[in-house]
C-alpha cells in the first residue's frame, strides 16, 4: 500500500513538472482576447518582405533555388543602396488601402538585418545605404497611426555557425554529408546569436505589436523548438514585449503562451481553423503574386476581386488578412502593387465596416447564393456581400421580423423589402413563410463588390 501511495505522488509530481514545463506564462484566457482585441478588429494588415534579394529580382528564396554560394550572393549586399525608400510613402499606401497594421522582413532566411545589429556585419549599415532602414520605417508607420511587427527569420543562411538543412542553399542528401558540411558548425553559437538579436529588435524600437518568428520544419535534416531553444526563446519575448501578439511558428504550439495566433499561408481556410477543439486566432498571409519579394518577371497576379474576396472571406470565417508587398532593390512599392492596393482602399473606403471589428456571422443566418456574410457582434450588423450580382427579387432566408433597416453600405441608399413580382403565379419555388424579398436596383453600384448592410432587431 505505502508503495503504491509513493507511485502515485511520483507520478502527480512528475504530471505536475511536464503541465508546468507546457507552459511559458499564466496568462488567463480573458487576459489573451483583451490582449489581441486590436489584432481581431483591424482584420487586415500589410506584410513586407525586403532584402538583399530585392536586388537579384526573382523571389527571395533565390539563393536557396539556385544554391547560390555566399561568396556570388555578396554582390547583392556591395550593391544595396535603396536610394528612393520613401517608408513614409509606403505607410501611406498602406492606410489608403484600408490597412491597419504592418509586419516587416527585419531579418528573412538570407541572414541580412535591416536593422543595425551589434552581433553581425552582415547588416544594411554597412551596405552603400549606411542607415538604420528598420528605425526610419517604424518611425514612419507610426507616424501614420498604423501598429508595426517585425519579421525575423529564426533560418539563417549566412551565419557560419547555423548547421546545414535540407531548406539551406547547401542541403545535402544522406546523414554523412551533413555531418561532413556541419563538422564545424555549433548550433549553441547560434542560438545565442538567434536570442541577441531578437533581444535587440524588442528593446531598440519601442512598442512592437506583433512579432513573426519563421520557421519550424522538424523532422528528417529539419529544425524544430529545440534548435532554436524556443522555450527560452519565447519567455524572452513575453519578458521583454508582454503586450506583443506571436505567430505558431516557433514549434510551440502545445504551450501555453507559446504563440497566439495561427498563420495559413497562401491558402484559403474551409473552416474558421480550430485547436484541441476551440476555434483559434487566425492569419492568412498572402502574396499578390506567386514570390514574397520583388520578383520582376512574375506573372501570376491576382486581380482585385479575387483579393476582395480574400479579404471578406477570411473575415466572414473568423480570421485576418496580411497582404505582402516586396520593395524593389531602390525602395520603392512596385507599381503592380501600388495598383493592386489603390484599387482595395477604393473599395475599402466605402465598404470597411464590413470588415473592422466583423466576425463570422451566427448560424442562424444563411448566406444567400453567391454571397459572403460578416457580422458585427457591437453594433448588431449584418453584412451581405454580392459576389455575384443578383436579379431583382433577392430572397433572404428566415428573415423575415429580424431586419430594422436595410441599405448599400458604399452610398447609404435604402433598399426596399417587398412581395416578390409574379410570386403569386409560382409553384415549388422555395420561397417561404419566414423568408423575405429584397428589391434590388437592375443595374448593379459601380462598386467592385456591393455590400447590403442590414440594421437587425
Amino acid at each position: 500500500m505505502k508503495k503504491t501511495i509513493l507511485l502515485l505522488s511520483i507520478i502527480t509530481i512528475l504530471s505536475s513538472h511536464l503541465i508546468a514545463q507546457k507552459k511559458i506564462w499564466n496568462e488567463t484566457d480573458v487576459q489573451k482576447t483583451e490582449r489581441l482585441a486590436w489584432w481581431t478588429n483591424d482584420r487586415f494588415g500589410m506584410f513586407i518582405h525586403w532584402g538583399t534579394y530585392a536586388l537579384a529580382g526573382r523571389h527571395e528564396w533565390v539563393k536557396k533555388r539556385e544554391r547560390i554560394s555566399d561568396e556570388k550572393y555578396q554582390k547583392y549586399f556591395d550593391n544595396f543602396n535603396p536610394d528612393l525608400y520613401n517608408p513614409t510613402e509606403w505607410a501611406k499606401m498602406a492606410k489608403a488601402a484600408g490597412m491597419k497594421y504592418a509586419v516587416i522582413t527585419t531579418k528573412h532566411h538570407e541572414g541580412f538585418t535591416l536593422f543595425d545589429s551589434k552581433f553581425t556585419d552582415y547588416k544594411v549599415t554597412n551596405t552603400p545605404y549606411n542607415k538604420d532602414a528598420l528605425k526610419e520605417w517604424v518611425d514612419a508607420f507610426r507616424a501614420e497611426g498604423l501598429k508595426v511587427g517585425f519579421y525575423y527569420s529564426l533560418i539563417d543562411w549566412h551565419h557560419p555557425e547555423y548547421t546545414v538543412d535540407r531548406v539551406h542553399p547547401k542541403s545535402a542528401k544522406t546523414m554523412e554529408e551533413y555531418d561532413k558540411l556541419n563538422k564545424d558548425r555549433d548550433m549553441k553559437v547560434y542560438r545565442k546569436y538567434l536570442k541577441d538579436q531578437v533581444t535587440e529588435i524588442l528593446s531598440n524600437y519601442g512598442k512592437i505589436d506583433i512579432l513573426w518568428l519563421d520557421y519550424s520544419f522538424p523532422g528528417k535534416f529539419g529544425k524544430g523548438r529545440d534548435d532554436w531553444g524556443s522555450v527560452e526563446l519565447m519567455k524572452l519575448v513575453r519578458k521583454l514585449q508582454p503586450g506583443i501578439i506571436v505567430n505558431d511558428r516557433a514549434d510551440l504550439k502545445e504551450y501555453k503562451g507559446g504563440w497566439d495566433f495561427t498563420t495559413p499561408e497562401q491558402f484559403k481556410v474551409v473552416e474558421w481553423p480550430t485547436y484541441e477543439g476551440k476555434k483559434i486566432p487566425w492569419e492568412t498571409c498572402q502574396t499578390f503574386s506567386g514570390s514574397w519579394g520583388y520578383y520582376r518577371d512574375e506573372l501570376t497576379w491576382k486581380n482585385n476581386k479575387q483579393l476582395l474576396v480574400l479579404l471578406i472571406e477570411s473575415v466572414s470565417k473568423g480570421g485576418n488578412v496580411l497582404l505582402n508587398v516586396g520593395p524593389t532593390g531602390r525602395g520603392t512599392i512596385d507599381n503592380r502593387a501600388q495598383s493592386a492596393l489603390h484599387k482595395m482602399g477604393e473599395w475599402m473606403k466605402v465598404n470597411n465596416r464590413s470588415i473592422y471589428g466583423c466576425t463570422q456571422a451566427p448560424a442562424e443566418f444563411e448566406a444567400p447564393e453567391n454571397s459572403l456574410l460578416t457580422y458585427n457582434p457591437k453594433t448588431n450588423r449584418l453584412y451581405i456581400h454580392l459576389l455575384d450580382y443578383p436579379l431583382k427579387n433577392y430572397t433572404l432566408k428566415g428573415m423575415k421580423g429580424k431586419i430594422k433597416y436595410a441599405q448599400f453600405l458604399h452610398d447609404a441608399s435604402e433598399i426596399l423589402i417587398k412581395n416578390r413580382h409574379g410570386y403569386g403565379e409560382l409553384k415549388n419555388s422555395g420561397f417561404e413563410e419566414s423568408d423575405i424579398n429584397i428589391e434590388l436596383p437592375v443595374n448593379k453600384p459601380d462598386v467592385e463588390i456591393p455590400v447590403i448592410e442590414l440594421i437587425l432587431n
